[in-house]
This record gives structure tokens, C-alpha cells and sequence, in this order.
């Protein structure tokens, strides 16, 4: 059983199909066993789709809406529910801005090769950056800029979902956001 002991929003970040999503939804389901605190997924895709419909994928659109996704993660933190974040936001520059919006915000790497990511992805979208047919796709025709200090790292590359789901919630407990009241030990390893 796991404990919330301050509001905390989790940014994961990385390249498209590198996992975020999945992984969102594993940490979801484990903190929501046995807990006192309701947890909140906020996926990029789908908040795109919802609330940022009119925004193209210059890095002016990205940034604002990773800022308009960091503002309703945060809001959402601050009513007590622990707020899980999955979308790519690219640019160093921009996490940088959301890290200043909100102490309890921990920036997840989900680290992940360009070349198992592009063996994931069942909609083709490397495939049409890589034709031409698509602009601006991060890890192909525009950087994704890797985080310089994460507070976790883990690689869902060489390890699987359930994995670095529990290194991320060890690194939680490490970093006192939450603390496990039964007998699960865990380890100190952030990066994986």
C-alpha cells in the first residue's frame, strides 16, 4: 500500500512510441492498489486532441501545449491527486519553464532507441517523417532533446513496462513523494 505524503506530477518524457503511455497507465494501476490518493493520466495525444486542436507542431505550438498540459497537470495536483504526464515535450527549454510552474514536478526519461521506437509504431508516422510526408516529427526531421538531470531515468529499451514501472515508483519513495506502508521493500536504483 503506498502513501502520499505531498502532491507530485510526474512528466514523463521522451520519443514518440518509446512507451510513455503504456508506461503512464502502469504506474496509474500500481499506485492505485490500496491507496488513499487518486491517480490522474494526462496523455499528450489525447489533451491535443481535446484542448489544443488548433495547434500545428512548430516548436511554438508544442510549447504552448506542453504549457497548457503542465497548467491542468498542475491544477489537478493541487486538488490532491497525483498527476501522471505522457508526451514527448521535446525541447529542454520548455521542461525547464514547467519545472519552474510547480515544486512537486518530477521529470521521468523514458529513455528508448529512435530504431526500437520506429519498430513500435503501428501507425507509420516514422516511416512518413522519414518519406517526407510528415514534418516536424520529433526523432526524425526535428530533435528531441534529451533531459541533461532527470530525477528518474529508466529505458524501456532494454528493460520492460513492469520494470521500469517499479523503478520509477522506487524513485518516488527515494524522493519521499510517497512511501510504501507494508512490507514491499525497494531498491535505490533510478536509472534502469
Amino acid at each position: 500500500m503506498y502513501q502520499l505524503n505531498k502532491p507530485f506530477v510526474l512528466w514523463l518524457t521522451g520519443l514518440p512510441c518509446s512507451g510513455k503511455s503504456t508506461l503512464a497507465k502502469a504506474i496509474e494501476e500500481e499506485l492505485s492498489i490500496d491507496t488513499d490518493f487518486p491517480v490522474k493520466v494526462l496523455d499528450g495525444d489525447e489533451f491535443r486532441s481535446q484542448f489544443s486542436k488548433e495547434l500545428g507542431f512548430s516548436i511554438e505550438d508544442r510549447h504552448t501545449n506542453n504549457l497548457r498540459i503542465a497548467k491542468k497537470a498542475i491544477e489537478t495536483a493541487n486538488t490532491g491527486k497525483v498527476v501522471v504526464v505522457a508526451v514527448v515535450s521535446a525541447y529542454r527549454k520548455t521542461r525547464e519553464k514547467i519545472k519552474e510552474l510547480f515544486e512537486g514536478l518530477i521529470e521521468v526519461y523514458v529513455k528508448c532507441p529512435v530504431e526500437t521506437c520506429e519498430a513500435r509504431d503501428i501507425k507509420g508516422m516514422y516511416k512518413k517523417a522519414r518519406e517526407g510526408k510528415m514534418k516536424n516529427f520529433t526523432g526524425v526531421n526535428d530533435p528531441y532533446e534529451e533531459p541533461l538531470d532527470p530525477e528518474i531515468e529508466v529505458n524501456t529499451g532494454e528493460n520492460g513496462i513492469g520494470g521500469c514501472s517499479a523503478i520509477i515508483i522506487q524513485g518516488l519513495v527515494k524522493l519521499e513523494y510517497i512511501s510504501i506502508t507494508n512490507s514491499g521493500a525497494t531498491g535505490d536504483k533510478l536509472k534502469a
